[in-house]
């Protein structure tokens, strides 16, 4: 498999299909670190990144703004001192599709 973050990111249309079960496994292990959670139904990556202080997570939380608004794809990113949450799932279909995986991987290489 072609490494996931050199894979184009396609936007997702509301009738796009989610991952089964089975995708999903054979997607996680190219994004170590990520964990798939269900929240309020819906299934997303999740994944914590930890820093020495505000100003280092902060600046993570730009890049990754950045990273997600030059393909028109969004996470949920929480910054707190010292660490930022990163959380990326398709809204249209309500859960995770291929991009998602495509853009867990981009953001590790934004570290």
């Amino acid at each position: 498999m072609t490494q996931l973050k050199d894979q184009p990111c396609e936007a997702c249309r509301p009738d796009a299909e989610r991952l089964t079960s089975e995708q999903i496994a054979e997607y996680l292990p190219h994004v170590a670190g990520w964990q798939v959670v269900e929240l309020d139904g819906v299934l997303q990556l999740e994944r914590r990144f930890t820093f020495k202080n505000f100003t280092e997570a902060l600046d993570f939380t730009n890049r990754v703004g950045e990273l997600a608004e030059s393909v028109g794809h969004h996470p949920d990113l929480l910054t707190q001192w010292g660490k930022v949450t990163v959380r990326w799932w398709t809204h249209k279909i309500k859960g995770l599709h291929r991009s998602d995986f495509i853009m867990a991987a981009r953001t590790d290489s934004v570290l």
